[in-house]
């Protein structure tokens, strides 16, 4: 891994009229995902010097991470296939449902559960980007966990 002071995401764009509809408990895990992402992340794309602007957005099936170098303005864009993200984004849903509903009317242990499952989700959601960028653009864990959040924010409607 390379320095994170220079290999980072510093400004993030997302295609607001995606989620435009979200409901509040996603849109609030959006919006601390998006805060989290900008304070700590490892972001490096080869061949561009950061810190990086990366715009977010879904187009036919592909999610679209268009990259600038505000270093130097260079750009580039990489597209990956959202066909291998669905079950996850389905399932991430459902639990996020499944918790919001818990912490109203659960037990401590039932919400503990469900919020393992939850991290459980985010843990395979990451492991998948990464797997998916390799070649393309290094990101640690905890990126991935966060862009994967804003990726399911992508897909409410998808």
């Amino acid at each position: 891994m390379t320095d994170d002071a220079e290999h980072r995401i510093a400004e993030i764009d997302i295609d607001e009229a995606a989620i435009t509809s979200a409901n509040p408990d996603i849109e609030d895990e959006r919006r601390i995902a998006q805060f989290d992402l900008l304070e700590k992340n490892h972001f490096v794309v080869d061949a561009i010097p950061g810190p990086y602007r990366l715009k977010l957005q879904v187009q036919e099936q592909r999610l679209g991470f268009n990259i600038t170098s505000l270093k130097d303005g260079s750009e580039r864009s990489h597209q990956i296939s959202l066909t291998s993200f669905r079950r996850l984004i389905k399932d991430y849903f459902m639990i996020c449902d499944s918790y919001a509903n818990a912490i109203r009317h659960a037990t401590p242990t039932q919400i503990e559960a469900i919020d393992m499952g939850r991290r459980g989700l985010h843990n395979e959601g990451a492991d998948l980007l990464i797997e998916r960028l390799q070649g393309k653009i290094e990101i640690d864990h905890d990126t991935a966990r966060r862009l994967f959040t804003l990726i399911c924010a992508l897909n409410q409607r998808q």
